[in-house]
């Protein structure tokens, strides 16, 4: 294969992992609370079940087994991922078959198993990724994959509302239940592990020995009853303890009594993560799970480590505050159809964040690293004020315009459907800057990554990444019943603001990394 096929065989699978990845997503983020909110949960019950997704916060625990160990017959990173990808699709398959309606706990236990997989899944394509990709392919395969990402957002996020709607179902359109989109998302991930196992070509192991293996197993034993612990204590005693801090503060308040117990509730949530985070750190150290700790340690002896995870929780937080109720704002506050939602804000919408991935891709290799970092960020910030404008304004503030009906075999609107002009203008300016920033951003978690601790490191980095997305949503829910949607959106236009900042002070370290990617590989 010529050096130009391989290039291109490189970033085609880049691609298509980044579909595997971004499909079980929506799945478990904005379709779960479309599903929730036609099933008539409340929006702060909502909130605090995107929960959920909090597998995707703590991946470097279990990161580091996917980087010590290799499965047998598909090579490294191959086997774990066709492994994740067919117990995922059995995850999607029995979340299909509960009714949130009739059994709200069992079907969020089963929404955490598909984040778990699903979680388990990003921590092998990112580390894949980062490993067959060269330095110079990096900032267009951050792209692509951010195109294959958003591609099957699209069907599950999007089409699937599509599919779902009840007033395109009585006209005679999709025709689908939520139970059957899910049944056929399991379906589609079983067609991604044999993709995986058949496509994808092979990488190298890194050079250099590796921690023993008993002594690994033995320290992940050990962070795992950590954890275990961690949970039960604070099962045990967070509730009382932030009832005695937090409940004197919000009972004097005018909040509803419903509102009260939810900041109470939050309160012992942040109370439990502050017991069980140390507990699984000092287990690791005590345990000398070495490839976790070596992980960790090969990550902080670079200039500017702490600082680079203080800006990776920053870069995206604004813009996952606004986005984490996104679609019961758009469905219940704002009463637009769940057909125009699907096709404005979950087609169009993504299709404009492709587009927005790809030309940041372009737009980086003339930029650099650092200063498409900062543009892109300032446009993003900007963007949350639109939803801020369509909170105002409300809907019918601008002409709009009327989608015909279509069938295109896949997804059939059955009726004509109009298109509110002020949603369009909205998706669209957060959409396109968005896919901007996404591109940017993951070129830059590739950057700090030293192959031999992948997994780890990125699992690690995209964490961090991830604290935005996951622990946002039971303050949103709460703080958009508790002060109303417009001042809600400003807010996360304010959370956006220090990341600018943090930009600006490390932009030395930045342009250090965009200069030379593996300087720290060179040195390990």
């Amino acid at each position: 294969m010529t050096q130009r096929a391989a290039a291109l065989h490189r970033l085609l699978v880049v691609t298509v992992l980044g579909f595997a990845s971004g499909l079980p997503l929506a799945l478990t983020g904005q379709a779960l609370q479309a599903w929730l909110t036609l099933e008539g949960i409340d929006i702060a019950t909502i909130g605090f079940l995107s929960l959920v997704g909090l597998p995707y916060t703590f991946k470097f625990l279990w990161a580091p087994l996917m980087d010590r160990f290799d499965l047998p017959w598909l090579g490294r990173r191959r086997g774990w991922l066709v492994l994740t990808q067919l117990t995922l699709a059995g995850a999607l398959a029995a979340l299909a078959a509960t009714s949130p309606a009739d059994s709200i706990r069992v079907f969020a236990l089963l929404a955490v198993a598909v984040a778990f997989m699903s979680a388990s899944q990003d921590v092998v394509i990112d580390a894949y990724r980062t490993d067959l990709l060269p330095p110079a392919e990096r900032g267009l395969g951050a792209s692509l994959n951010v195109m294959g990402y958003r591609l099957a957002m699209i069907v599950s996020g999007g089409v699937a509302l599509i599919w779902t709607d009840p007033a395109q179902l009585a006209a005679g359109g999709g025709g689908w239940t939520w139970p059957e989109v899910y049944r056929f998302m399991a379906g589609l991930m079983v067609a991604a592990a044999v993709l995986s196992a058949t496509v994808l070509p092979r990488v190298a192991a890194p050079a250099g020995p590796r921690p023993a293996a008993r002594q690994d197993l033995l320290g992940f034993a050990a962070v795992l009853a950590a954890v275990a612990l961690g949970y039960v204590l604070a099962d045990r005693f967070a509730q009382p303890v932030a009832q005695a801090l937090v409940g004197p503060l919000v009972e004097g308040s005018t909040l509803p009594a419903r509102l009260q117990q939810r900041w109470v509730e939050l309160a012992a949530l942040l109370l439990g993560i502050g017991i069980t985070l140390p507990l699984a750190a000092w287990a690791a150290r005590r345990a000398r799970f070495e490839t976790l700790l070596g992980g960790l340690r090969s990550y902080f002896t670079q200039p500017g480590a702490a600082a680079f995870l203080g800006l990776i929780v920053l870069y995206k937080l604004g813009d996952a505050f606004a986005g984490s109720l996104m679609t019961p704002f758009l469905l219940k506050s704002m009463a637009f159809s769940a057909a125009e939602v699907g096709v404005v804000n979950k087609i169009i919408g993504l299709w404009l964040t492709i587009g927005g991935a790809l030309l940041g891709g372009l737009l980086m290799l003339k930029l650099g690293l650092w200063r498409a970092l900062l543009i892109f960020g300032v446009l993003q910030a900007a963007s949350n004020l639109g939803f801020w404008w369509l909170a105002v304004h409300g809907a019918g503030a601008m002409p709009g315009l009327t989608l015909p009906a279509f069938d295109w075999g896949f997804v059939k609107l059955a009726t004509a459907t109009p298109v509110d002009g002020g949603l369009l203008m909205v998706v669209a300016a957060e959409n396109l800057s968005g896919g901007m920033g996404t591109a940017a951003f993951v070129a830059f978690l590739m950057s700090l990554c030293n192959q031999r601790f992948t997994a780890t490191q990125f699992a690690l980095l995209s964490a961090f990444a991830s604290v935005g997305r996951v622990w946002v949503g039971p303050l949103a829910g709460v703080l958009a019943e508790s002060i109303g949607w417009p001042t809600f959106f400003i807010l996360s236009t304010v959370l956006a603001l220090p990341a600018l900042a943090m930009l600006w002070w490390l932009r030395r370290p930045i342009r250090a990394l965009e200069a030379d990617p593996q300087a720290r590989d060179e040195a390990a």
